[in-house]
């Protein structure tokens, strides 16, 4: 699939690492340093900007590494791109550990995933079928 981009940054375009990777790296574009206290929040450009096509969305996920070792994570993940947003891709990045996480210029901060969607049109039910689990909601499959 080719997609647009546009980079305004000196950075380069996001690119798979590996064969088998499903996600892009994102990185900050920062003039210096930024420093998140420990719960803090911050929306971190990244200089592109992308047109995808209808029935596709980009997803901006966590890095693991990121996630495991510092407690950084993207805050509402994943944050979804709609195909027709035009503006400049932001990350919204907060601390969840409990000391001060320092982001240099050009860090990989996240992930982009493009995924394909459906669009769906409602029907209003009086009832809906059974299933084995019913309406057993958070944890009633249980733990093993």
């Amino acid at each position: 699939m080719i997609i647009k981009i546009r980079n305004t940054s000196n950075l380069p375009l996001p690119a798979y690492a590996t064969e088998g990777s499903a996600g892009m790296d994102l990185r900050a574009v920062l003039d210096s340093p930024l420093t998140l206290a420990p719960l803090d929040r911050a929306i971190v450009k990244t200089g592109l900007f992308i047109e995808l096509p209808l029935g596709y969305e980009a997803q901006v996920r966590p890095r693991s590494g990121l996630a495991a070792k510092l407690g950084l994570s993207v805050l509402n993940a994943p944050g979804t791109i709609d195909a027709d947003y035009r503006g400049e891709i932001g990350v919204i990045l907060v601390n969840l550990s409990n000391e001060p996480i320092i982001i240099p210029p050009q860090e990989r901060i996240a992930q982009l995933v493009v995924a394909k969607h459906e669009r769906v049109i409602w029907k209003v039910a009086d009832s809906l079928s059974d299933s084995e689990r019913s309406s057993g909601g958070f944890g009633s499959t249980g733990t093993k």
